[in-house]
């Protein structure tokens, strides 16, 4: 159980529109805490209303020096959650100047205690990936605030990566021929005791400069895992392990054959080869903490996802496109030297149409020759794009910076009736998709920004198409 504390930190939380941001937020709201919430673009953060005067928002890059003036100088205490593995190939380097910027950022502030989330470093020999993590950790320890670092392995829980891996796996492939990391051994928790460990290990001066292992009971191979995984989905599945596989060879096995990003893929394979176990429980002990089984988290996440409760998605996250992108920098959508398709029609109903728009994508679909969105997803695979399998977070809700199959959410706002997406797929240009509620019509824009004559030719190539299709899915979501 998370124990209750009464209104008197400050809390400065990094990462707060990341996967485990977004669920811890909530709950140091209700434990008593004010909460600055670091993000890099406001217009991503959509935090529900009933928290909002509780918290203070701030933007800021750990890059950008000057942004980190930004940070209050009352802060109380810190949760350190960035990680940038998935979005650069020298993510390395940038984890550790950036967790340098923190650190001395800090030491300007009042605060007193710090608490980092990495990785389980307990192997002589680390992957990239976890290296950077352990330099990461060092880097935060130089502080003169008290540091506490929490290493977890595999972390399962609805819209987890790990998690929708898994499940990518499973329930595509009765059949898989897998590299033989899927022998390597590693202790999986469950996201929520995740979050009790991060809100009790704050201002504990138990933990005060030093770190812990977190897991559950169960050491499993990540095969084991795969088939428990069948097991609680009552799917038969059989699994044969080879020794051929290379790691670039295993990167792009599970780029296409799951919805993640080919960087975020190379840097799991790597971490997979090294196993990932707790030296002991000593820190859940002291706090009175019993994680759930494998299993029971596994449960816990499909009944999140059966009644539309994921609170967060690594899908969400930026770096699960090729882009680097801020929401600001594409909000407004240009006219000059663009192609523009912009259609539209006169609607039955407008509440109707507006939740038909507000579902779009994922299991839904496209409302209009699904086949040819799907092969144009197969096609986006092929060139090393994000393709269709990223689907949606919730089937019902969209919010800015939200991923929705290869777009990205700019704008949703239902009760305007506007929701504007910018492409994450491979392209010659850039492209906006635009579904606008304007008197009595329904109106559609395709923006599509080239880049030289070859961006220019893709227009002049996929131009034909829009007449059907966009005149489809726009009848369809206006009837």
């Amino acid at each position: 159980m998370i124990e209750s504390k009464d209104k008197k930190g400050k809390i400065l939380l990094t990462g707060a529109t990341g996967y485990i941001g977004k669920r811890l937020l909530p709950v140091l709201v209700e434990n008593g805490y004010k909460v600055v919430c670091c993000v890099r673009d406001k217009k991503r953060f959509n935090p529900p209303v009933s928290l909002r005067s509780d918290l203070e928002v701030i933007e800021l890059d750990l890059l950008k020096k000057d942004s980190l003036q930004n940070i209050p100088k009352d802060i109380d205490g810190a949760y350190y959650l960035v990680h940038s593995m998935s979005s650069s190939k020298d993510y390395e380097e940038l984890e550790k100047e950036s967790a340098r910027n923190f650190r001395k950022t800090l030491e300007k502030t009042q605060v007193k205690h710090v608490v980092y989330l990495s990785g389980i470093v307990n192997e002589s020999t680390l992957s990239k990936h976890l290296s950077s993590r352990k330099n990461v950790e060092d880097e935060l320890a130089k502080g003169s605030y008290n540091l506490t670092t929490l290493r977890a392995g595999i972390i399962i829980g609805s819209g987890s990566a790990s998690f929708e891996i898994i499940r990518d796996l499973v329930e595509k492939l009765p059949l898989m021929v897998t590299p033989v990391w899927l022998k390597t051994k590693c202790q999986p928790i469950s996201v929520s005791d995740v979050i009790t460990f991060l809100v009790n290990t704050m201002f504990n001066e138990k933990g005060y400069n030093k770190d812990f292992d977190i897991g559950g009971p169960d050491i499993l191979s990540y095969k084991e895992m795969l088939l428990e995984f069948a097991r609680v989905r009552d799917l038969k599945r059989r699994i044969y392990v080879v020794p051929v596989m290379t790691p670039k060879l295993s990167s792009y096995w599970l780029y296409f054959v799951t919805s993640t990003s080919y960087n975020l893929a190379n840097a799991l394979v790597n971490s997979m080869k090294v196993e990932v176990i707790c030296r002991d429980n000593e820190w859940a002990e002291t706090l009175g903490i019993k994680p759930m089984n494998y299993q029971d988290s596994l449960n816990r996440a499909f009944r999140r996802i059966e009644g539309n409760e994921i609170v967060s998605s690594w899908k969400d996250s930026l770096s699960s496109g090729n882009l680097n992108m801020d929401i600001s920098d594409f909000i407004n959508v240009p006219t000059y030297g663009c192609f523009v398709d912009k259609r539209d029609i006169i609607y039955q109903n407008a509440e109707a149409t507006v939740e038909k728009i507000w579902r779009i994508g994922g299991s839904t679909g496209w409302y209009y020759w699904n086949s040819l969105w799907k092969l144009r997803g197969f096609i986006d695979r092929l060139v090393g794009g994000v393709g269709l399998r990223r689907g949606r977070t919730s089937e019902i809700e969209l919010n800015a910076g939200d991923a929705v199959d290869f777009w990205r959410v700019l704008y949703a706002n239902k009760e305007e009736g506007r929701l504007l997406l910018f492409a994450e797929m491979k392209l010659p240009g850039e492209a906006w998709l635009e579904f606008r509620i304007k008197d009595d019509k329904l109106v559609q824009t395709a923006t599509f920004r080239p880049v030289g004559i070859l961006g220019r030719m893709y227009w002049y190539a996929v131009y034909p198409f829009h007449g059907f299709i966009f005149r489809g899915m726009l009848s369809r979501l206006s009837s």
